[in-house]
C-alpha cells in the first residue's frame, strides 16, 4: 500500500471515530454489575413545592351559597385554562407579594410563602369558617413551567400540568436529548426560599430514580451540557466534502509526482 491511500485510510479512520458516539454514552438508566437494577430501586417520594415570592396563585371559593361563594371569586373559573399564559397570569390569579403574602377579598393578607399549597388550602378555610358555612378552598399554582436548555431537540419553556412530572417527562416535552448532549452532566437549577440551588446527575445511571431530581419542580430549568471538546455539529460538518478535497489533494501530488 503507497502512502497516498495510508494517508486516505487514515484520514477516513479519524473521521469516523470523532463522528461517533459510543451507545454507552446515550443510553439511560444504565447499572452497574454491583448496583441494583429497577426493579430493586427506591421509590422516592417528591417534596411537596412551597410557594416563593412572586409566584402566582389560582383561588376558587365555594360555599352552600352561590352568591357568598361569588363574593370571594372575583376571579372567573372559566378563566383558570390550559390557555392561561404568564402574561394573563397576574391578571387571573393572586400574585404573592416580595413579601410573601396574597390578598384575599374580605379576609385581606394571608402569608403564603414557604408553605405548601396544602397548607395553603386549610389557611384559607379557617379564615373563612369564621365568615361563612362550610367553606371549601382550592389553590393551584398558575406559574408552573419547567425550562428545557442546551442539548435538547426543542429547548424553551413548557407548562406542566400534574403534580409529579419526573426528568424523563420534562425532556420528552423537549423530544429528547440531541445524539452530542452530556448526558452524565444534567444540570437542574432550582430556586428555593434561600436562593437558587444546582444540582448535577446523570441520565445513564439508574441511581437517579432514586435521587431528589428525579422529580421536577415548578420553575424549575434543566440544562443538558454538549459533550466535551464539542466545538461544531458533529453531524453537520461536511466530512463528504472534507475528505473529496483532501483525495483530490492527494491525487494531484501523485501526478505531480
Amino acid at each position: 500500500m503507497n502512502y497516498s491511500k495510508k494517508i486516505i485510510l487514515l484520514l477516513t479512520a479519524t473521521l469516523m471515530l470523532n463522528a461517533c458516539v459510543t451507545t454507552k454514552k446515550l443510553t439511560y438508566l444504565q447499572s452497574e454489575a454491583a448496583a441494583p437494577q429497577a426493579g430493586e430501586i427506591t421509590s422516592v417520594t417528591p417534596a411537596a413545592y412551597r410557594v416563593l415570592p412572586y409566584d402566582n396563585l389560582f383561588i376558587r371559593v365555594v360555599t352552600p351559597d352561590p352568591k357568598v361563594s361569588e363574593m370571594f371569586n372575583t376571579l372567573p373559573v372559566t378563566t383558570y385554562s390550559i390557555n392561561m399564559t404568564e402574561q394573563t397570569a397576574d391578571v387571573v390569579s393572586y400574585p404573592v407579594d416580595g413579601n410573601g403574602d396574597i390578598i384575599l377579598p374580605y379576609i385581606g393578607r394571608v402569608s403564603v410563602a414557604g408553605k405548601t399549597l396544602g397548607e395553603i388550602t386549610v389557611e384559607v378555610e379557617k379564615e373563612l369558617k369564621e365568615m361563612v358555612k362550610d367553606p371549601a378552598v382550592t389553590v393551584k399554582m398558575v406559574n408552573n413551567y419547567v425550562s428545557l436548555l442546551g442539548e435538547v431537540k426543542n429547548p424553551g419553556k413548557y407548562p406542566v400540568y400534574k403534580d409529579r412530572l419526573t426528568i424523563f417527562q420534562a425532556l420528552a416535552m423537549a423530544n429528547d436529548l440531541t445524539d452530542f448532549s452530556n448526558r452524565q452532566k444534567i444540570q437542574l437549577i432550582r430556586p428555593t426560599a434561600s436562593g437558587n440551588i444546582i444540582k448535577e446527575f446523570s441520565l445513564n445511571d439508574i441511581l437517579i430514580m432514586s435521587s431528589e431530581a428525579y422529580y421536577v419542580m415548578p420553575n424549575d430549568v434543566i440544562y443538558v451540557k454538549p459533550m466535551k471538546g464539542r466545538i461544531f455539529r458533529l453531524n453537520e460538518f461536511p466530512y463528504s466534502l472534507m475528505l473529496s478535497t483532501v483525495t483530490t489533494f492527494v491525487l494531484i501530488l501523485n501526478v505531480v509526482k
